[in-house]
């Protein structure tokens, strides 16, 4: 780029009063001159409306009534000027030098700079890995070839993700046929529209709390949850396909993503009566498991032999084990595998 780029930080915000207070200071603290905080409160009834006025003039602050994060962002986004994004989770914390460690690889062609996550506790204290696990010098091309075979790829948590505000602008505002997440329909469509670049370092703190969305183990029905995010992810993909002219990735594709296995599994395991992808079975998944293993393109490892026993473990176990292997594979000790795509 042929000047310094300037930054929006956008922070959606709905009952995290106890944590917003950070993620703004986060912000205000990078030492990047060009750059405006936007914050959304999404219909907050906790003390989160007189934290973020705390902040005066030095924050863009509007206050609706409770739509969620996709339209809270949407809002957040239409009011943005920057040329790279940020929207920051309100319980999540930049890094002092952030912003200029992003700006320092950025160029034209990128559709998102993506950074390592440093988990915390609800202190914002280190605790457990760095997420995603991610292998050093991955390159753009590497990427995108694995987003077009599996609709996934090793990518950090919406915090951990700065975006090209020429990549948004293609596809925002998102509608109701998108995820309520935001970060699940730009993660899915950014390999389609530019290049991802890696820094294989952490400059986000992403604090684990109890009430994150990721928390899987909060309720047997988020498995069902994010297999439904699946389907949302493949609708994101196909409209990123029919605007950039790649070909539309089809409905079994879906079987060939280990970690969406897993999660399939589980689903069936917990909640079988409310498991939505069609034409599963729990007999497929059986298959799948040694398929995934047996024909993947990539090199095996350690990590894949354990999920291939993990996954047939939970199908044939009685259901008060195959529960214990299932907190246990998507407790928050083991968050950071989660996020990755096999």
């Amino acid at each position: 780029m042929s000047k310094s780029p300037s930054f929006s930080i956008i922070i959606a915000n709905y009952n995290y009063g106890q944590y917003v207070g950070d993620a703004i200071e986060s912000a205000l603290m990078q030492d990047w001159a060009s750059k405006e905080i936007i914050v959304i409160d999404d219909g907050s009834t906790d003390e989160s409306i007189n934290t973020i006025k705390k902040f005066g003039n030095n924050v863009l602050g509007f206050f609706t009534k409770n739509q969620g994060q996709r339209e809270a962002n949407n809002l957040g986004f239409s009011m943005s000027s920057g040329d790279i994004i940020i929207f920051l989770d309100s319980d999540d914390i930049l890094i002092k030098g952030a912003l200029r460690e992003i700006a320092s690889v950025w160029h034209a062609g990128v559709s998102k700079i993506q950074v390592l996550v440093q988990r915390t506790d609800a202190k914002g204290r280190p605790v457990g890995a760095i997420m995603p696990r991610i292998r050093s010098g991955i390159t753009p091309q590497e990427i995108q070839k694995q987003a077009w075979l599996y609709l996934d790829y090793p990518s950090p948590p919406g915090s951990g993700n700065a975006w090209s505000r020429e990549f948004l602008t293609k596809i925002f505002p998102l509608d109701s046929k998108f995820d309520s997440s935001t970060d699940t329909s730009c993660i899915a469509m950014a390999p389609y529209y530019g290049d991802i670049v890696t820094i294989d370092r952490p400059l986000v703190l992403y604090r684990t709390h109890g009430r994150n969305d990721s928390n899987l183990s909060n309720g047997k029905e988020n498995y069902n949850r994010e297999v439904v995010r699946a389907f949302h992810r493949l609708y994101a993909v196909q409209c990123a396909c029919l605007d950039t002219g790649h070909p539309l990735p089809k409905y079994k594709v879906l079987f060939k993503n280990s970690h969406l296995l897993q999660l399939r599994i589980a689903s069936m395991r917990l909640t079988p009566t409310k498991h939505s992808l069609p034409g599963d079975s729990l007999k497929k998944a059986f298959y799948d498991s040694f398929k995934i293993f047996l024909f993947s393109k990539k090199r095996r490892s350690l990590f894949d032999g354990m999920i291939l026993i993990w996954s047939i473990l939970v199908i044939i176990l009685p259901i008060f084990l195959a529960e214990r292997m299932i907190e246990f594979r998507f407790s928050r000790r083991i968050l950071e595998c989660t996020i990755l795509n096999d």
